[in-house]
């Protein structure tokens, strides 16, 4: 299978490189842009590579229209209860707040891009130079979107929840079509949370087979990093996660979020995940080459004179590794020694 790679921004993402990790704000901002920046400065503390937004108003993703779909009414869900204008009104990043964090997030290393949920926010993010455009799991069959999107020209990061392989592999088709090049795939499961039960990264493969030209990443709803870090064994390459000040602070996507230090640690296990990946080992690598030296071996285990048989009780397999291999043991027992030898001497074959 051959290895994708592809750059965005100044950071080069791939199947030979680090994983790339996202910080997805979402609206843990709270409705404060202090804490939106203080969110930001954590991101980056943190070691994440890239700061993500959501630019959507409720007027652009929805109707205000009470009653039906329109209002939350799934028990199990974080929102229920709620109109879904009311929560896109509540949890939307304001775009006038936009230029300020992408700026202070690059001022801190970051990459910062967003997620655009209609053709009026592609246009809106190209005039702050996002790197990418990313394409939210509810937005994959929106085909005006997808089309504005390719048409810039900009990688795209797009993801699988809720949608068939079929129906993913149409729209991966039509962004190619409308100009797309560089594009991930998160494998992703649209529940918040989402369960280690629900999470099927087993799946990574299988896109990865499907998606030759394409780096394969997950989207990650689980609550810890123990998904992501998996993940990267399977082959992502890409991680985003939601996160957080504070879980205890609230806010919309609050409950699935990471804070600051498990941030961090999803930045440091995943890279340590990537790196145990290392080439396939079929023999003792250089590494291991002085620990050999530790492996059991044949010794004198108690004084020998030339003429006496060699015995349990004057041999021993021990460690270190300098005698005869243990494979001979039951061959040299029985044979006459032809030399004196003391205790804690390495056996040799040439000695019967």
């Amino acid at each position: 299978m051959k290895s994708v790679e592809f750059k965005i921004g100044n950071r080069t993402v791939g199947d030979l490189h680090s994983p790339f990790i996202i910080a997805e704000m979402s609206g843990n901002h709270n409705g404060d842009i202090n804490r939106a920046l203080e969110l930001v400065k954590a991101a980056a503390d943190s070691g994440a590579h890239a700061l993500k937004l959501q630019t959507y108003t409720a007027d652009t993703i929805t109707l205000n229209v009470k009653g039906g779909l329109f209002d939350i009414n799934d028990e199990n869900s974080l929102w229920h209860g709620k109109n879904l204008y009311d929560l896109y009104q509540d949890a939307h990043t304001p775009w006038e707040w936009h230029k300020e964090i992408f700026e202070y997030a690059n001022s801190l290393g970051m990459l910062a891009f967003s997620s655009p949920f209609d053709e009026s926010a592609v246009d809106f993010l190209m005039g702050l130079d996002v790197p990418a455009f990313k394409i939210a799991s509810f937005e994959s069959n929106h085909y005006p979107l997808l089309k504005k999107v390719a048409e810039t020209g900009k990688p795209i990061l797009i993801s699988s929840g809720t949608s068939t392989l079929d129906e993913l592999y149409a729209s991966i088709q039509y962004l190619k079509e409308c100009g797309a090049g560089d594009i991930i795939i998160f494998k992703c499961t649209s529940t918040y949370p989402a369960s280690a039960e629900n999470t099927n990264l087993n799946t990574i493969p299988i896109f990865k087979s499907v998606f030759e030209d394409c780096i394969i990443g997950l989207s990650d709803h689980t609550m810890g990093i123990g998904a992501s870090v998996a993940a990267v064994a399977l082959g992502a390459r890409v991680i985003e996660k939601h996160f957080t000040l504070r879980r205890s602070d609230g806010g919309v996507d609050s409950a699935f979020s990471l804070e600051p230090h498990e941030l961090k640690a999803l930045v440091d296990e995943s890279k340590t995940a990537f790196l145990a990946l290392g080439n396939v080992q079929l023999d003792t690598q250089k590494a291991e080459k002085k620990s050999r030296q530790f492996k059991r071996s044949i010794y004198v285990s108690a004084d020998i004179k030339a003429g006496e048989k060699i015995t349990k009780s004057n041999i021993k397999v021990i460690r270190p590794g300098d005698g005869l291999e243990p494979k001979y043991f039951e061959y040299v027992l029985g044979k006459v020694c032809k030399v004196d030898l003391r205790k804690g001497t390495p056996f040799n074959r040439s000695y019967i």
